[in-house]
């Protein structure tokens, strides 16, 4: 059976969207995305032709979707605000869309399903029992998407750990290791000491679910990956690779300090943001790290870009840089590559 090389992705304005839209189109996808309040119905820009639309509304995203075999949900409301209310009625519109194209819907997934009784190594079919109220919804979020894989869509989902990448939207690395636009000087671990933590990089991320939709006919209607990804095995790996690379720019070593939680927990009450944030510490608290068996059985292979390289492309893409670029080869030779 042949399937047509059309997609749409809500949230293309966000980090994984964003970097799911471009590999789509790199691999030969003929991408749509949605943009609330854009100033013209239709708009090119790089390859990505942008719809004026809105994904609370079913009518925007079923016109959007027609025709297309791929829909990417990787949307948020912006800032997190009635996170909530909107999520659910969010993807029961991309759902809808999905059944009427029997089209395939693409999930990024998190960890957030899952609670302590299925710690620390997650298998695809763990048991979720998530403690908190966010993850409450994801796991809502994937029941639906099962019924909905009864109902004619197909369903992709690729849980991954913390992204971080170029453009990375909101994120741990963005928001609380470093500051963007600005030199690090100081890297702030949100982890308890020798607590281990999965990050993600965003290009593999998208790669990966690049790679799986060139193989959906061969996998199952609702269809779970887990990724490897980055394991920082002791929570201070990652801040190493940061100093590495503004040593490499030539910059002063950052100071490492603990992340500042008690000014999270004054200012959660006002900011929908670190409510969010605090309410997933747990997941630094304990080591949580996903098994890739079932990916690498079904690909052979992880795409990965060794940690060096991929936190120097984020630190660049973030602005935290004042010295001019290495050369490539010498960072490749750094990394073995």
């Amino acid at each position: 059976m042949s399937v047509s090389l059309v997609a749409l992705v809500l949230g293309a304005t966000g980090g994984i969207g964003g970097e799911v839209a471009r590999q789509l189109r790199d691999a030969g996808y003929a991408v749509r995305a949605l943009k609330r309040g854009a100033a013209h119905a239709v708009e090119v820009q790089d390859g990505i032709t942008w719809l004026r639309g809105d994904a609370m509304s079913r009518e925007d995203v079923a016109g959007a979707a027609r025709g297309c075999s791929v829909i990417v949900h990787a949307v948020n409301p912006p800032g997190y605000r009635r996170w909530a209310e909107l999520v659910l009625p969010m993807l029961d519109n991309s759902i809808a869309a999905a059944i009427e194209e029997r089209a395939t819907l693409v999930l990024p997934g998190t960890v957030y399903n899952y609670g302590p009784d299925a710690f620390p190594v997650l298998s695809e079919d763990a048991p979720q029992r998530p403690p908190t109220r966010k993850g409450v919804i994801r796991a809502e979020l994937e029941a639906r998407l099962r019924v909905a894989s009864e109902r004619g869509a197909r369903v992709l989902i690729v849980r991954a750990g913390d992204f971080f990448g170029p453009k990375p939207g909101n994120s741990w690395f963005s928001q609380g290791l470093v500051k963007p636009g600005r030199p690090v000087t100081t890297i702030h671990l949100p982890g308890e000491p020798r607590v281990g933590h999965q990050w993600s990089y965003l290009p593999d991320v998208a790669r990966t679910m690049v790679a799986l939709l060139g193989r959906q006919q061969a996998l199952e209607p609702f269809a779970c990956f887990h990724m490897a990804g980055h394991w920082d095995k002791d929570g201070t790996e990652m801040a190493e690779a940061i100093r590495r690379a503004v040593a490499r720019r030539g910059g002063k070593p950052p100071k490492t300090r603990a992340f500042p939680w008690w000014l999270v927990m004054l200012a959660s009450p006002f900011v929908a943001t670190l409510r969010e944030l605090l309410e997933m510490r747990y997941l630094w608290r304990r080591s949580v790290r996903m098994s890739n068996d079932r990916l690498l059985a079904t690909l052979g292979h992880e795409p990965h870009t060794p940690l060096d390289v991929a936190v120097e492309a984020t630190l660049e893409g973030l602005g935290c840089f004042d010295a001019p670029r290495i050369g490539a080869a010498r960072l490749n030779a750094q990394e073995g590559g």
